[in-house]
Formats: C-alpha cells, sequence, structure tokens
C-alpha cells in the first residue's frame, strides 16, 4: 500500500478494526472518522468514497496475511516438501486465533458485499486467487502429479476451515484441515 498520511493511517486503522469487528454496512464513515479523530472531509479526502476504504482495508489485510504465510512457509525446509504445505495450515491457526476470532474477513466481506462491482469485490477475489495460485507453487514445488487439482483441494480446506473457525461449528477446524490435507499429499504420492 502506498504511504499513508499519519490521518489516513488511523482512518484505514479504526476502518479496518470497526469492519472487521462490527461488519462493513452497520458502521458509517462518521464512526470510523470520530475513532480516527479526523473530520468527514479527511476521511473523504484521503479514500474518496466509503466503498474505496473497504477495498483499501481488504488489500491491506490481505497483503499483511500474504507476508505472515509465505514467512512461515519459509521457515521450513525447502527439502521436505509436504511440510511445506502442511505449514500453511500451521501458519492458519495462528492467524485465526490472533487475526480472525470471526472467520475471514474476505469471505464476512463478500457476504455483505454481493455487488460484483462493488471495488472491494476484487480484492476479495484477487485475495482468493492469489491464496490458490501460492498453494500450486508449492504443490509444484512438491512435485505433485497434478498441482492445480492439489491446489484446489487445499484452497477448500483453507476456506471451510476459516469459515467453520469463525461459526465455532466444530471444535479445531484448522487441526482437522491440516489433517484433510496430509491424505491428499499421501494421495497424491507427496510425503
Amino acid at each position: 500500500m502506498d504511504t499513508l498520511t499519519p490521518a489516513a493511517r488511523r482512518v484505514l486503522d479504526a476502518a479496518a478494526e470497526l469492519f472487521y469487528g462490527q461488519g462493513i454496512h452497520a458502521v458509517g464513515v462518521d464512526l470510523i472518522a470520530q475513532r480516527a479523530g479526523v473530520t468527514k472531509k479527511t476521511l473523504y479526502e484521503r479514500f474518496g468514497s466509503k466503498e474505496a476504504l473497504v477495498a483499501a482495508y481488504l488489500r491491506e489485510r490481505d497483503e499483511r496475511w500474504r507476508v505472515w504465510l509465505t514467512a512461515e512457509v519459509d521457515k521450513s525446509p525447502r527439502q521436505d516438501p509436504s511440510h511445506r504445505i502442511l505449514a500453511t495450515f500451521d501458519a492458519l491457526g495462528v492467524w485465526m486465533r490472533r487475526e480472525n476470532p470471526r472467520g475471514c474477513g474476505f469471505v464476512n466481506a463478500a457476504a455483505e458485499l454481493p455487488d460484483s462491482s462493488h471495488p472491494a469485490r476484487r480484492a476479495i477475489s484477487d485475495q482468493k486467487r492469489w491464496l490458490r495460485d501460492y498453494l500450486r507453487g508449492l504443490a509444484e514445488e512438491a512435485k505433485a502429479p497434478d498441482p492445480g487439482a492439489l491446489a484446489d483441494e487445499l484452497l477448500l480446506l483453507h476456506e471451510g476451515a476459516t469459515v467453520l473457525y469463525g461459526l465455532s461449528a466444530i471444535p479445531d477446524p484448522v487441526a482437522t484441515a491440516r489433517r484433510m490435507a496430509r491424505t491428499a499429499l499421501e494421495r497424491a504420492g507427496i510425503q
């Protein structure tokens, strides 16, 4: 993300906390401006619209996730391809406990923003596309016979875990997804 002025940084931080915690539609620009200690005029000067602010919030959240995930996976030895893939689930578990108690911010946003022309929809689809491509790269590194199909399975497991985590539907969805990922790796001949 481009360098933000201090006021814009406060707006984006306030928006991120409020949008994730309370929901995009439940939060108005008045509350964001108040929480950031700026005027609505400043908010609009820095971001142009609430829609653009939502997109900026999601792009920044995506960037934090990408940096976190890749750093965690890069701690895994390259000679152990299954461990690198499974490390994505280990990182997800930590991220969920620390950053995502209400589930995936992108899935939550998608549920609130059904209009495909909303500027945030691109940030949402870009994030999911990036994760699939990243998982495909790890599957290629692991010499999976069909890296695209394996990436699809792994993405479904990641996404399902984040949704179920936010719903508290099963005790530890990330651990369950990790076990299922190990089975998928074994089926693909990756040890």
